[in-house]
């Protein structure tokens, strides 16, 4: 660690003259100090050069002991200044590596990296819930799982929830919360004010003991959503008869399958028009002409026209010359290549090149 050099005077009225180090024989020697008393010389020392000290972070009680040692020190000599910042910064030199001080700092190290049924067993562990920033691990849930947290609190909690987010966040979740829930814990942040930081800790510690408490999915996706990807690759005719046996077994949940079925034939509804252009590119060009070639039935044949129609005319009069020339495309072909558009399109989705229109947002 590279230091600035001490023997200009300094202005700040915590650093004294020469005059009061003390001597010995004749040599002025550094003053006899506590650990805790070099701690606050460095911190005010850091401070006053302008170094951002995340404080806020320490545990209350030695945010005190340092507040209060620091006000108790008083003028501090040049000599044990520049003594406290050397052996500062040979401390720091011989750092090799910072781990953290105890589980939960552990898990907070280790969060996604070990199995969330080992996660899950070490937080329940005594000391682990209770210590900490909770808000941490709240901050950095999805937009769904903090509007379910909301859901199964009161209007108050929920608001206090809200009001911890990140506005990206927080807009995010309102977002995904009914529209009068919505209303009700946006008017409750106007009652938040006098809400004392030691209520806003309990919140979030109860609301992580909640999310401890949640059974562990063997799976990462929602049963609708694994249920559409397999239908999604599925030939037409399977994909049809499955839907129909969902309606007859249980029709709410074959409606939320349906909307995580994205085919070849719903492309008009689900991809914007200028997003087309970018997803002929991704497209490899024998599957789109396959695919379009084989796109002559009641369903699939607006596709066509769709993806035809937005984009330059040149390159359109290409595809109509090449997809005559493909001439007549197997069922198991055509299906082929209209699956690979689809990933084609899903895989722009989730690199975020495309946004796919989302069939709520088209209803509205």
């Amino acid at each position: 660690m590279q230091l600035a050099p001490l023997a200009p005077p300094m202005t700040d009225s915590v650093i004294a003259m020469n005059a009061d180090a003390p001597m010995s024989e004749g040599v002025r020697v550094p003053r006899e100090l506590s650990g805790r008393a070099k701690a606050a010389i460095v911190v005010r020392l850091l401070l006053n050069e302008g170094a951002d000290i995340p404080l806020e972070e320490l545990p209350e009680d030695l945010q005190t002991k340092l507040t209060e040692q620091m006000g108790e020190i008083g003028l501090v000599d040049r000599v044990t200044l520049g003594a406290v910042a050397h052996e500062f910064a040979e401390a720091l030199e011989g750092i090799g590596l910072s781990m953290p001080h105890d589980l939960a700092g552990a898990l907070t190290v280790l969060d996604g990296k070990i199995g969330a049924r080992t996660a899950a067993k070490l937080r329940k562990q005594a000391g682990v819930k209770q210590s900490g920033d909770p808000w941490v691990r709240l901050k950095a849930l999805s937009a769904g799982e903090l509007a379910e947290l909301a859901q199964a609190e009161s209007t108050e909690v929920a608001a206090v929830l809200l009001s911890k987010l990140d506005t990206p966040k927080a807009a995010e979740m309102l977002g995904q919360l009914p529209g009068p829930m919505a209303r009700q814990i946006t008017y409750a942040v106007s009652k938040t004010g006098k809400v004392t930081p030691e209520a806003v800790d309990r919140i979030g510690f109860s609301l992580v003991a909640q999310m401890d408490q949640r059974p562990i999915s063997a799976f990462a996706d929602d049963p609708e959503k694994r249920v559409g990807a397999i239908l999604n690759q599925s030939a037409a005719n399977t994909r049809d008869d499955m839907l129909d046996s969902l309606d007859a077994e249980d029709q709410e949940f074959a409606t939320s399958v349906r909307k995580m079925i994205f085919t070849f034939a719903h492309i008009p509804e689900r991809v914007t028009t200028r997003d087309v252009p970018a997803v002929v590119r991704a497209v490899d060009q024998d599957d789109l002409i396959t695919a379009l070639a084989a796109a002559t039935d009641e369903k699939n044949a607006p596709v066509v026209e769709f993806l035809l129609g937005n984009m330059s005319a040149r390159m359109a009069d290409n595809l109509r010359e090449e997809v005559q020339e493909r001439g007549t495309i197997k069922r198991t072909d055509g299906e082929r290549a209209m699956n690979a558009v689809v990933n084609a399109i899903r895989e722009l989705e989730e690199e975020g090149t495309i946004t796919l229109v989302v069939e709520d947002e088209e209803d509205e």
